[in-house]
């Protein structure tokens, strides 16, 4: 199975970063590079996650990380990674 980022996803995450490397540098790239980490795992276990609040498709999840929702959709050869955002502000 094979995790795609979405061009949304890219960007949101870019942006993130950037906000978080405003304090500090080395907590941005640790930030990421857990999250990428932790979104590759999804292969193993790809519903792992619960059923997306936001979406009425049990192919699509939510997975949280920090404080962040990750919302992802499984298909039968690979996953989609959607969005990240702060989960008390969803866009």
């Amino acid at each position: 199975m094979k995790i795609i980022e979405t061009t949304k996803f890219k960007s949101q995450l870019r942006d993130i970063a950037f906000y978080i490397k405003k304090d500090k540098l080395l907590a941005s790239l640790n930030f990421v590079r857990e999250l990428k980490k932790t979104i590759n795992d999804l292969v193993n276990f790809p519903y792992k996650y619960r059923s997306s609040i936001y979406y009425d498709n049990k192919e699509i999840r939510d997975m949280t990380f920090n404080s962040y929702t990750i919302v992802y959709e499984i298909f039968e050869t690979k996953i989609e990674i959607l969005s990240i955002f702060n989960q008390n502000k969803p866009n």
